[in-house]
């Protein structure tokens, strides 16, 4: 930054020394525009403060407010300088003007207002081709000075106040300034000064925004990793639970399977020694019915623990076609009406999907049934966006709990559920309200690996 104020500092310099009196003339002329309009825009400020919050409100001026400017601009003093004042709304409607024929009328947005609007004050000659002008018939080169209104608590511009000056006094002022700059040299080092400075401190503005926004940056970034993190463990502990649960149920399911067809089975080799032995044929015959109404039984439990283990064939469902199924299995199996409210799912997910929405179902079904005899059971889901939430609850008191829930070998549990689904990267809950309703629910964003390819 050091380097550029030198080399602008030269540059300005030698200008200033080549062109001193025609650069000084202009630049002093502008200020004295631009110390004027500065005036001016403080003479309109204090105008328009008493009508800023009805601005505020209304976005127009009432009847009475509008007859008190009347009353201020009216005086002969302002009329011999400022013959014409206008307040202008953010979309070019006049919301004001002691001109009552261009009141509600909407022009299109000067340059000057445009730049007003953005906070500046700004002072340039009339350009009399403008619409609210030909209105009015005006062929007069006024000064025009806009100044934006702001409101006064936030700050913010509520619109623009436009006053039109008789150029004559500041024409001849500016003769006055111009011939004084050819003889008061040393403004021209003043002005070189403070050019260098904007550019240094414009320079300084700019490192000084561009570093608050990298920080900005770096907190955000900063704040995603640790939710990464956050979700990286939350699936780990989900996976590892899940890994958990299904070690569980394989000994469950080798618990069954020992204490119900195994013994059975056992029992039904004892019985084929007594037939051996037996010598009777009525006691041969007796002995070979009892043993296959023991290999009757014992394959029966084998069915029955299969057909637990096993999903309806699921591929290619949509998802408010496995839920249906899901609870039309279980209405079938109970004698149980469950009362449905599914909305239908167009978007492709995975056989997991499927898979973990299906046992959500059978799972929260058969906890109601089993809990609370099936009292007033429903099944809703709804899909926002790409948000998928389905829910089970039944109206009765039932003491749902995880650990009674998992005890029972048949079912895989709330707390089966509550991984399988996060592991999934969704969301479970579990409601026990005291009005006597229980209810769980699942949520679960169809996106990225969820999704069928």
């Amino acid at each position: 930054m050091s380097a550029q104020f030198l080399v602008a500092g030269g540059l300005l310099l030698l200008v200033a020394m080549l062109f001193a009196g025609y650069v000084i003339s202009t630049l002093v002329a502008r200020s004295t525009i631009n110390h004027k309009a500065a005036a001016t825009a403080l003479f309109m400020q204090s105008l328009v403060a008493p009508f800023t919050d009805e601005l505020a409100s209304a976005g127009h001026l009432s009847p009475a407010s509008s007859a008190r400017l009347d009353a201020l601009l009216s005086s002969e003093q302002l009329k011999d300088r400022f013959p014409y004042f206008e307040i202008w709304k953010p979309d070019g409607t006049v919301a004001y003007s002691n001109s009552t024929q261009i009141i509600g009328q909407r022009f299109p947005r000067s340059a000057g207002l445009s730049r007003a609007l953005k906070g500046e004050v700004v002072a340039d000659y009339a350009d009399l081709r403008a619409g609210e002008h030909r209105v009015r018939d005006i062929d007069t080169p006024f000064l025009e000075i806009y100044s934006p209104i702001r409101s006064g608590v936030e700050g913010h511009i509520l619109g623009v106040a436009e006053i039109h000056e008789f150029t004559q006094p500041l024409q001849q002022d500016l003769a006055n300034v111009r011939w004084g700059s050819w003889l008061v040299v040393a403004g021209s080092t003043l002005a070189i000064m403070l050019g260098l400075y904007g550019i240094v401190r414009r320079g300084s503005r700019t490192i000084e925004a561009q570093h608050t926004a990298l920080e900005a940056r770096i907190a955000e970034a900063e704040r995603l990793a640790m939710l990464n993190q956050s979700l990286r463990e939350r699936l780990q502990r989900a996976s590892a639970r899940v890994a958990e649960l299904n070690e569980q149920f394989i000994r469950t399911v080798g618990a069954e399977l020992h204490d119900g067809p195994a013994q059975l089975v056992g029992f039904s080799k004892l019985k084929l020694d007594e037939i051996s032995a037996a010598s009777n044929s009525a006691t041969r015959g007796r002995l070979v019915q009892h043993l296959g109404t023991v290999l009757s039984q014992a394959l029966h439990e084998i069915r029955t623990i299969a057909k637990g283990l096993l999903l309806p064939d699921l591929a290619g469902l949509p998802l408010q076609d496995v839920i249906a199924r899901a609870v039309s299995a279980h209405e079938a199996r109970t004698n149980v009406q469950v009362a449905l409210a599914i909305e239908a799912v167009d978007i492709e997910v995975s056989d997991a999907v499927r898979a973990c929405v299906f046992r959500f179902v059978q799972e929260g079904l058969n906890n109601a049934f089993r809990h609370a005899a099936g009292a007033s059971q429903y099944v809703s889901s709804t899909l926002s966006g790409t948000l998928l939430s389905v829910a089970v609850a039944n109206d009765a008191a039932a003491a749902v709990q995880d650990d009674a829930v998992e005890r029972d070998r048949d079912r895989l549990g709330l707390q089966g559920l509550r991984h399988r689904i996060e592991s999934l990267g969704g969301a479970f809950t579990a409601e026990f309200r005291q009005s006597g309703e229980t209810r769980i629910s699942m949520s679960l964003e169809l996106v990225g690996g969820l999704l069928e390819h």
